[in-house]
C-alpha cells in the first residue's frame, strides 16, 4: 500500500441511523484526509437518528449529507472501492454481506446500539456518547496503525484486536 494512498472505510449496521453514522463522521473527521468514511446498513431505517445528529452537533462535527442507505449502494457497479469494511453491530455480522468490489479486509467491531437504551434524554445521550467514545477509540487505533507496512495476515489480527476493545 502506497504511503500516500486515501483508504475507503464502510461501516455497516442493521438500521444505519447511529453506530456506522457516528463511525463514517468519526473515521472522516479523525483521518485528516487519509480516510474517507462510508457507512450502510442491511435494513436502512430510511433517516438518521436524531440524537446521533445532536451528538455531532455538540462535537462541530459537519452533519451535512448524511443519510440512512442500504450497503447496496457499495456493492452495485461503480460503487467507490472499499479498503475496509467493519461491522459494528452483531445482527449486522451475522447477516450475508454482499460481495464488495475489490475484495476488501473486513472485521466486527462490536458496540451496542445506542438507539436502543431506554430512559429520559440524558440516559439516552449519554449511551450515544458511549458508543462515540468506543467508535473513536477503535478508529484511533486503526488509523494509526503501520497500514503500508503489514502484511494481510498482520493486519488482520490487528484489526481484530481492535474489535476486541485490545487497543
Amino acid at each position: 500500500m502506497s504511503a500516500n494512498k486515501t483508504f475507503n472505510v464502510l461501516f455497516l449496521c442493521t438500521g444505519n441511523s447511529a453506530r456506522s453514522i457516528l463511525g463514517e463522521v468519526l473515521c472522516e473527521h479523525l483521518g485528516e484526509g487519509r480516510f474517507n468514511g462510508f457507512s450502510a446498513g442491511s435494513d436502512p431505517q430510511g433517516e438518521v437518528n436524531p440524537l446521533a445528529l445532536e451528538l455531532l452537533e455538540e462535537l462541530s462535527i459537519s452533519r451535512d449529507g448524511l443519510r440512512s442507505k442500504s450497503w447496496d449502494e457499495f456493492a452495485a457497479p461503480g460503487a467507490p472501492k472499499m479498503d475496509f469494511v467493519f461491522t459494528v453491530c452483531d445482527n449486522a455480522a451475522g447477516e450475508v454481506c454482499p460481495v464488495w468490489p475489490g475484495h476488501p479486509m473486513t472485521a466486527h467491531w462490536g458496540i451496542a446500539d445506542p438507539a436502543s437504551v431506554a430512559g429520559d434524554k440524558t440516559t439516552r445521550m449519554q449511551a450515544f456518547r458511549t458508543a462515540r467514545a468506543e467508535l473513536e477509540q477503535r478508529i484511533r487505533a486503526f488509523q494509526n496503525l503501520p497500514l503500508e507496512s503489514l502484511d494481510s495476515p498482520a493486519l488482520r489480527e490487528q484489526l481484530q484486536r481492535i474489535g476486541r476493545g485490545e487497543t
